[in-house]
């Protein structure tokens, strides 16, 4: 697969949850970057909107699917009793808000079959997936569709994984990347458990990667300047993926609180939690982190039942109970348009 497959430097990284909106990545896409849209926590129906809107606007995008743990989808009896537990100790968080916890919901694969028959049904340039691998026969089916398949992977083995299963690149991340690591093997190469990058920087682990596969690799985790671009392109990567650079600028679809909060200096670190999703993510610290490190890591059930409590807390104004997912390097973010953001790293005036 030749170089020019991303056709540029930077990747705007596909942040579900209302933030990779299509104007997003059409400001991305203006700016000389490629943008990417999120399918996680969306509907079928709402996935292909986005993909109408985004090519309406004339922009290049790909699209980002997170493919489902069947270990999570059907959890040990054990596992449900941790999280009733857990369930149980959020009861103090929803009566400050007078929020409802739901029902326990196990059996969210995120719509999974619907969004890869429609990407089949209606293909797009690029798509990539998180949280796991797709399998090689939807890798075969989206290559024959005309689609470019792009695998997240964060240790040399997992990316060896992904060069079998016949992906065309992949998103080499960090553990240092702000939100959900896409980490999917446990320690000796099993699945169902996830096993976070060692190296200390991104550009070491690209390095470690590219000695492992040949595939076209961007460069994911708090890549924020022009000095972190060199460094990844140095290791080996054909491009870097932006995530929490780009939050803060005008085009974000982020909650303005969560951007107030990544300038503040009322957050003063970074953890990987599993509070809020039951899946490790990197956030900044606040009240609901540090007051709940006993989460289970069931995904995406715990996703369901904490809802409801951020809902209310963005309502409320209080980033003390949000998940403020940020990289590590989250306080050199800075506001103002995509294009003057990009700029900065593609030496742009």
């Amino acid at each position: 697969m030749p170089h020019n497959l991303f056709g540029t430097r930077i990747i705007a990284a596909p942040m579900a949850g209302g933030t990779s909106t299509p104007a997003f990545v059409q400001a991305v896409h203006e700016a000389g970057g490629l943008g990417f849209l999120a399918a996680g926590y969306k509907t079928v129906a709402a996935m292909q909107a986005e993909i109408r809107t985004t090519r309406a606007s004339g922009a290049r995008f790909g699209m980002n699917v997170f493919v489902p743990d069947p270990a999570q989808l059907r959890p040990s009896p054990a596992l449900v009793t941790q999280l009733e537990g857990y369930r149980s100790r959020l009861e103090a968080d929803a009566r400050r808000y007078g929020a409802e916890l739901p029902p326990l919901r196990l059996d969210d694969d995120d719509a999974w079959q619907g969004k890869i028959d429609a990407l089949l049904a209606d293909p797009v340039e690029l798509v990539s997936f998180a949280f796991g691998l797709p399998g090689p026969d939807v890798v075969r089916a989206l290559r024959r569709a005309g689609s470019a398949v792009i695998a997240t992977v964060t240790t040399p083995a997992e990316a060896l994984a992904g060069a079998d299963q016949g992906v065309d690149a992949l998103v080499v991340q960090h553990a240092s990347a702000g939100a959900h690591s896409a980490a999917f093997q446990k320690a000796g190469g099993g699945s169902g458990g996830q096993t976070l990058s060692q190296q200390r920087t991104t550009a070491e682990l690209v390095t470690q990667v590219r000695s492992a596969v040949g595939l076209p690799l961007i460069a994911a985790g708090s890549v924020m300047d022009r000095d972190g671009l060199a460094a990844v392109l140095a290791a080996g990567a054909e491009a870097a993926q932006l995530g929490t650079a780009l939050l803060r600028s005008d085009e974000s679809g982020a909650r303005q609180l969560h951007k107030d909060a990544l300038a503040s200096p009322h957050f003063t670190g970074t953890r990987l939690t599993s509070a809020f999703t039951g899946r490790k993510a990197r956030a900044l610290v606040n009240e609901f982190v540090r007051d709940h490190t006993d989460a289970p890591e069931l995904y995406p059930a715990v996703h369901h039942l904490t809802a409801p409590l951020r809902a209310a807390a963005a309502a409320a104004g209080d980033p003390e109970r949000l998940n403020l997912w940020a990289g590590t390097g989250w306080q050199q973010a800075r506001p103002g348009p995509v294009a003057g953001i990009l700029a900065g790293l593609l030496d742009r005036d």
